[in-house]
């Protein structure tokens, strides 16, 4: 249950700055946050993650769809290993929670998080979970791998 609520804490977090950006400013308009290095910007994206694919709604209506069922049937067996995994899973799940709901209601998602000192497309909270989640998911495996290897060393011995 603790990871549904994380992931619904990402989703409400995503969702509340979304709409404070529609809110309050003009699309194409930025606001510097820390000068030179961060800003707040309010763009649409109809397409993935950093702008790629653009206009493939129906693709990613389906694929995301596939996704989430997948990780909420997964996230139980998960929880029973007792590692990170569940919580990597989680950020995704709501990450692509909050993205997913965009599309099927707006054909896009706002983006708002702009960073200045390296060329980086802007993107929004529920990317930036999505990206800690799926970094989490890529530790976790390595672990596992590392440790299967230790394993067979050991029968092997």
């Amino acid at each position: 249950m603790r990871y549904y609520c994380i992931a619904l804490f990402v989703m409400i977090a995503d969702h509340t700055a979304k709409w404070l950006v529609s809110a309050y400013m003009k699309i194409g308009q930025e606001i510097p946050l820390i000068p030179g290095v961060l800003g707040l910007a309010s763009i649409r994206n109809r397409g993935a993650a950093f702008g790629i694919l653009q206009g493939q709604i129906p693709f990613f209506i389906i694929a995301t769809t596939v996704v989430l069922i997948g990780i909420m049937l997964y996230l139980p067996k998960a929880h029973r290993e007792k590692t990170i995994l569940p919580y990597g899973l989680a950020l995704i799940l709501g990450g692509a929670l909050g993205n997913f709901i965009d599309r099927v209601m707006k054909g896009e998602v706002v983006d708002m998080i702009q960073v200045h000192f390296i060329h980086f497309p802007v993107f929004n909270v529920a990317d930036s979970f999505l990206c800690i989640g799926v970094l989490i998911v890529l530790i976790h495996s390595l672990k596992e791998s590392r440790n299967k290897d230790e394993q067979l060393k050991e029968v092997v011995r």
